[in-house]
Parts: structure tokens; sequence; C-alpha cells
């Protein structure tokens, strides 16, 4: 037994998206700044820890290029889904809503991903900053 949707239910992934981009673009630019000072702070002094830091910051870049891409083409298919339900193409309408759902998970596994690799670069730093001055 099949359940079909109505036109307004991929409209329900429409707020979720709006804000999950928000935060994607806020994590962007979080790092956009973290490398601009690392830029300044390695031309002046560099270090070799900021080498690895280099690697996780492009690692993470593209972390974030993918979860705006998936997020985006969620966001795309759910507005395409509708309009083919709008047509009566419940079938063709039905699977595109499936496929922006599986975007959608996509995007948060990335996500999560990307969060764990900002913890790590975090605890890095933490390290290096009890090498320098010995545990608290």
């Amino acid at each position: 037994m099949m359940m079909q949707i109505i036109i307004s239910t991929p409209s329900l992934l429409f707020p979720a998206v709006s804000l999950l981009m928000l935060a994607y673009t806020n994590r962007y630019l979080g790092i956009a700044a973290v490398i601009r000072q690392l830029h300044k702070t390695h031309s002046e002094s560099p270090k070799s820890i900021y080498l690895q830091e280099i690697s996780s910051l492009r690692r993470r870049i593209r972390l974030i290029r993918d979860m705006q891409s998936l997020g985006v083409l969620a966001l795309i298919l759910c507005t395409t889904s509708m309009l083919l339900l709008f047509v009566d193409k419940q079938a063709a309408g039905e699977t595109v809503f499936a496929v922006s759902i599986v975007c959608m998970l996509l995007s948060l596994a990335v996500s999560f991903v990307e969060i764990r690799m900002s913890v790590m670069a975090l605890d890095l730093h933490l390290k290096d900053l009890e090498r320098e001055t010995g545990p608290l």
C-alpha cells in the first residue's frame, strides 16, 4: 500500500532547507575568516602546526561545498516535485520528492562529518597550547 503525497507535502522541506543553508553559509564564512587569519599569521611566523591546519581547512571547505550543493539540489528537486504534482504526474512527483529527501539526508551526513573535523581541529589547537604552556 503506497501513500500518496499532495502538492503541499514537499513544501514542508522548504523551512528546513532554508535554515540549513543559513547554517552552512555561516560555517563557510567562519572558516573563510579562519583561513584569512591563518594566512596572515603563517606569513608572519610560520609553524608546522599551520600546515596541519591548512590540510584540515581545505577538506572542510570541500565538505561545506558538498553540503551546500546537496542542500540546493534537495531544494531544486523538492520544487520540481511540487511542479510534477501540480501537473498531475503523481508517480514522478513522488519519486523526485524521495530523491530530494535522500539529498537532504546526504547533506546532513556530510555536515556531521564536517562538524567532527571542526572539533578535531580545535583539539589540535588545544594540544598545541598545552605543548607551549604546559598542562594546567
